[in-house]
């Protein structure tokens, strides 16, 4: 009887659009490696069409999502950090296959991920009362200060951290009641994709998040000056690419954050806070008058 080998099937992994698998727009393709340097998958290599359709998706996707109960929005953070559960030991052997750490790492990686999740699905219900205020005034009036969603953000992602880097760049613009699109370039891009197969069967609405893959430098001016685009959030340690997009952004007024992009240690041992949200915030203030 002969024995039959059996050949590995290598994925390819697609952009995340609208709720949506598709190729790159002129079906460019990356390669993703192994920790060994071997041919793992291929990735959907994003263009300048790829983003703006995304951001596109992003702008359809806003008023449903913004106008969501807060309580609503939490719900389905919540079931996002379910699914990710479910999927802990998915994520922790890419983690290891890709970047070649410990299981030990990688296992805790994806702990505090997921655990992160959950952090962000708490505030979404309770950020509002706690950044909220009323203010007092020297006339017969309340004067009350409420946070609202500024639109549609676009984040580039840590370069240094795989999975934990992305998720924390992705619930703060989720928690906010913004929508996102994220373009992602680091060691493992794979794995973006396979969170977005986690939103994908969740109660994400299609279009809340859109996931690209492919190189920064070639999308990055496009997204700064995209004028459909609310806020901008970089992870970046090159002084040109903050130069780059802050000088883009201020020309059509976007809220432009550049952080600096920490090692994988600095974020595992980082502190989520609540003021991650308040970038994709805008603060409105109302009059009313005091009845007699």
């Amino acid at each position: 009887m002969a024995i039959m080998t059996r050949i590995a099937i290598p994925k390819t992994y697609k952009l995340f659009i609208n709720g949506e698998f598709p190729r790159s727009e002129r079906n460019r393709v990356l390669i993703q490696a192994d920790a060994q340097g071997n041919f793992m998958a291929n990735y959907a290599w994003a263009t300048r069409k790829d983003l703006r359709n995304a951001i596109s998706a992003a702008r359809s996707a806003y008023g449903g999502w913004a106008k969501r109960s807060a309580f609503n929005r939490s719900q389905i953070l919540y079931r996002l950090a379910e699914i990710l559960e479910d999927r802990r030991a998915v994520f922790a052997q890419k983690l290891v296959q890709t970047t070649g750490v410990s299981v030990k790492s990688a296992e805790q990686e994806v702990q505090i991920s997921i655990d992160r999740v959950f952090y962000f699905a708490g505030w979404a219900d309770k950020y509002g009362s706690v950044l909220s205020s009323v203010n007092p005034v020297a006339q017969s009036f309340f004067n009350f200060t409420n946070p609202e969603a500024t639109g549609v953000a676009v984040a580039f992602p840590s370069q240094q951290s795989s999975l934990l880097g992305l998720i924390d760049t992705l619930l703060p613009v989720l928690t906010s009641g913004c929508t996102a699109v994220l373009v992602v370039e680091n060691p493992a891009p794979v794995l973006a994709i396979d969170l977005a197969e986690a939103i994908a069967v969740s109660d994400v609405p299609a279009g809340v998040v859109n996931i690209l893959t492919g190189q920064r430098k070639e999308l990055l001016a496009v997204a700064a000056g995209h004028r459909d685009v609310n806020a901008l959030t970089v992870y970046s340690n090159d002084g040109e690419e903050q130069k780059t997009v802050q000088t883009l952004g201020a020309e059509n007024v976007k809220r432009v954050q550049c952080l600096p992009d920490p090692t994988v240690s600095d974020w595992l041992n980082s502190t989520p806070s609540l003021y991650q949200v308040v970038p994709y915030l805008e603060f409105k203030t109302a009059w009313h008058p005091i009845g007699t």
